[in-house]
């Protein structure tokens, strides 16, 4: 069903990084969830009226909210296609994490609303009047909206979408939600108890938790997060197929929205390079990076000396050091000046973002143990943390 609909409605379905292709994909997403859930809601809402059965009406409630989620994810994805302006040069992609984070609001703020009926339903409670038709329409409920999260899932995945995620989230959770309302429905037709207050209870704190969970992932999209390592892996992987590239560091990736990156670099090539020579493959691999993942990319060159055999035997040495104190250190920019009776030993050392560390006590005790392979030599670092 999901793939009938994406060929029907989604022209060069394969050509995601086309912003029109998105586009139309995030259409048919909203469109489709508005429909699902405005219907759910309706059928919903009449069958908890005439059975006074507040689960169902809460049930019916968060369809509603799931549909003003649907219609807020559409005006988000149509705002982030605006075209670049002057105050703007990277366009407006981030709109869909801005839109993403107000359908998080306000799924929170129907749970809450739905937590302080479910209360007063436990405080008052009276037995719903369940009919056969009631029962035929839930279980028809959670088999729409596990389809719903399969169809809101590939189409998430296919166009790397926030809001889409966050939708597929909801679904599963409105299925669960669903599924006890449908036990509540049960007892009450059979076994003549009612526990309609604590099912609305239960489907509203699942609504807390799915909207807590989405809004956390959507302010860690806005404030700047760690780039997937396997986006890293394939940059580092492709920059390393070029001839007198020895290696890169230092890498930053800025996420301006979905297909909006920018990646910048440092890329070492030996010191003796031909620099003209060596510009040209920075400028070539600047173009093969845009062409292979849709990024802009901002090489910066670091010439180093390859063919020295003390510098490469001392870089050798003082990535043992730095390894032994910690597995996860690095090193690199790793250069020798000799100033005659003094070698200053120059490097950059790269400790993980999350590690408290000591950066005055960590330098005086790599360059002690510098200064015990051999007193000459004494090591500059600058201590700095990753980015990715």
């Amino acid at each position: 069903m999901t793939g009938l609909l994406i060929k029907m409605f989604v022209k060069n379905k394969d050509n995601v990084e086309n912003q029109e292709v998105r586009g139309s994909y995030a259409m048919l997403s909203s469109v489709t969830g508005i429909i699902v859930n405005v219907l759910l809601s309706v059928f919903k809402l009449i069958i908890g009226i005439i059975s006074n059965s507040m689960s169902i009406i809460s049930d019916a409630l968060n369809n509603i909210s799931d549909a003003g989620s649907s219609i807020i994810t559409m005006i988000g994805f149509k705002m982030s296609q605006k075209k670049v302006d002057k105050d703007h040069p990277w366009g407006h992609g981030r709109m869909e994490y801005v839109t993403a984070f107000f359908v998080d609001i306000l799924i929170i703020l129907v749970g809450f609303e739905l937590l302080q009926s479910s209360i007063e339903k436990i405080i008052n409670p009276e037995l719903p009047v369940i009919s056969n038709v009631t029962l035929i329409i839930l279980a028809v409920a959670i088999l729409t909206k596990l389809w719903l999260f399969v169809f809101y899932k590939r189409i998430a995945k296919t166009i790397n979408s926030a809001p889409i995620k966050g939708n597929a989230y909801d679904s599963i959770s409105d299925s669960i939600a669903t599924t006890a309302v449908l036990v509540s429905a049960l007892v009450a037709k059979f076994a003549g108890v009612t526990i309609d207050g604590y099912v609305s209870l239960l489907v509203s704190l699942f609504i807390l938790i799915t909207g807590i969970k989405a809004i956390k992932e959507t302010i860690d999209l806005l404030l700047g997060q760690k780039p997937d390592p396997e986006f890293v892996e394939s940059i580092e992987k492709f920059a390393s197929k070029y001839e007198g590239i020895e290696g890169i560091h230092d890498i930053m990736v800025h996420d301006y929205g979905p297909g909006r990156k920018i990646v910048s670099f440092h890329a070492e090539v030996p010191a003796d390079s031909d620099i003209c020579r060596a510009h040209d493959i920075i400028d070539q691999m600047e173009q093969d990076i845009f062409n292979e993942f849709g990024c802009i990319t901002t090489i910066h060159m670091d010439p180093i000396v390859v063919d020295n055999a003390e510098i490469n035997l001392m870089k050798e040495v003082t990535t043992n050091i730095v390894k032994k104190i910690n597995e996860n250190y690095s090193i690199h920019d790793f250069r020798m000046t000799d100033g005659g009776e003094r070698v200053n030993l120059i490097f950059d050392l790269v400790v993980p973002t999350d590690e408290k560390v000591d950066k005055e006590q960590l330098v005086a005790e790599i360059q002690s143990k510098i200064k015990e392979e051999n007193s000459k030599y004494y090591a500059v670092i600058k201590v700095e943390h990753s980015y990715v």
